[in-house]
């Protein structure tokens, strides 16, 4: 077996290594569920990359997240329901019917992508998506029958507050402006507080949720995504934290021997060194 540029190459390696008799034993026990988690992670590390602007990186890590497409269609070939082609045919067939004004007649270039036309494919393709599963004998409604329950669960847990709150604000279920969010923070603070001197710790985790949730809303108000801002504060917390790391280190100090009141006042100041 070779490396070749060729897709077909990654399927018959991944073929290979499902391969029951004598294929790859780690391998051949996963299933969906067992690789999920890798398919997230991989998602996490192709955007760190990006984040970093380390192309070498993002090409790497690009094909560690096409293995898990590869991995995925493979499991599903084996069970008889459909291969890695069919992928491909399904995501060409979406994005050549979502966007007309490219792919479509003359006169449907010319007309570009009218207003609603989005909705109405989106429609058409739910519709579809549900006589599909119906021939099948599944139940039609396959992310479950109430209005929020398309969003999907596996989201990092702030990304899917912004999308509940992004679709329930869509019926009109929504603050007018950000004033009120800040009280109804203050409100949630208020009530985790009263856990806390009750020590209830499923109180404590119920009214902590509840705060994210406001602050995420309040975040969305704002045309913040907490996710990204959430990201930012990590990002300047682990530079700030190795301006303390290295300042100790040069004083010939480390992080176990220091106390907090040296760490904090080094803190300080890489709060304002460039």
């Amino acid at each position: 077996m070779t490396p070749s540029k060729d897709i077909s190459r990654l399927i018959e390696i991944m073929a290979a290594l499902r391969a029951p008799k004598t294929g790859c034993p780690w391998d051949i026990e996963q299933d969906f569920s067992t690789i999920a988690p890798y398919t997230i992670e991989e998602a996490y590390e192709v955007a760190d990359a990006i984040a970093r602007g380390d192309l070498d990186d993002l090409r790497d890590e690009l094909g560690d997240l096409l293995l898990q497409v590869v991995y995925h269609a493979q499991m599903a070939e084996e069970a008889g329901e459909f291969a890695f082609g069919d992928v491909v045919q399904a995501i060409t067939t979406k994005m050549i019917r979502r966007h007309p004004h490219v792919f479509g007649d003359e006169k449907a270039r010319s007309a570009g992508m009218a207003k609603g036309m989005w909705e109405k494919i989106k429609a058409e393709e739910k519709a579809q998506k549900r006589s599909a599963r119906l021939a099948r004998g599944l139940d039609p409604e396959d992310n479950g029958k109430g209005f929020l329950d398309s969003v999907p669960v596996a989201l990092p847990a702030l990304t899917r507050a912004l999308k509940l709150q992004e679709k329930a604000a869509r019926v009109g279920f929504d603050w007018s402006e950000a004033a009120p969010i800040l009280d109804k923070i203050e409100e949630e603070i208020g009530e985790l507080r009263e856990a806390l001197a009750k020590g209830d710790t499923a109180s404590i985790k119920d009214e902590f949720g509840d705060m994210l949730f406001a602050v995420v809303n309040l975040g969305r108000h704002l045309k913040l995504d907490s996710e990204a801002a959430l990201s930012g504060t990590n990002e300047k917390f682990r530079s700030r934290f190795h301006y303390v790391e290295q300042a100790l280190e040069k004083s010939g100090n480390t992080l176990e021997k220091a106390d907090l009141a040296e760490m904090e006042a080094l803190w300080q100041e890489a709060k304002t060194a460039k």
